[in-house]
């Protein structure tokens, strides 16, 4: 009877072991960390754009003021410091800039950066430079242009190119 008792026990434990699905092996997990970075300057876009300073065309004799404005615009990093400067056009002089007719003719006019036109615009960072503060996003900056009353020169067209420097 004995006998009897292995054999079924063992029948039953073989019948068990039927029964239940077969289990893989559960893989282990390992976890790590990975750095994601970027790093942003201080800057300005390398390319500024401005618009052209036009004074038109007076109806007369250069008697009274003729006042103009322009843009420049640029865009900065957020919070960096930067500066603007305008040279003195073909005369060199931020003090006596002069548009010319090619024939030794000219008409002075002045830039400002302020729409009372008493601060000359200038290219020193720290003295006559204008100091602005980036915002991330495009910046516009009005430029303030006057041609003085003065002698009327010849008929013709004058021009005078201005570099614009931005300093960050």
């Amino acid at each position: 009877m004995q006998f009897k008792t292995t054999l079924l026990a063992a029948a039953v434990v073989v019948a068990g072991l039927v029964a239940q699905p077969f289990q893989t092996a559960q893989a282990g997990t390992a976890t790590t960390t990975m750095g994601v970075k970027i790093v942003i300057p201080n800057a300005c876009d390398s390319v500024v754009a401005a618009t052209d300073m036009d004074f038109g065309t007076p109806t007369g004799p250069l008697t009274a003021p003729i006042d103009k404005t322009s843009t420049i615009t640029v865009t900065c990093t957020k919070d960096a410091a930067f500066h603007i400067g305008l040279d003195g056009g073909s005369a060199n002089d931020i003090n006596a800039r002069v548009m010319s007719d090619g024939n030794g003719n000219t008409v002075g006019y002045q830039l400002y950066t302020d729409s009372g036109r008493t601060d000359v615009w200038g290219n020193t960072v720290g003295t006559d430079a204008m100091a602005e503060t980036g915002t991330g996003t495009s910046q516009d900056i009005t430029v303030y242009g006057e041609v003085p009353a003065q002698n009327t020169p010849p008929a013709g067209n004058y021009s005078d190119t201005v570099a614009v420097t931005v300093t960050f």
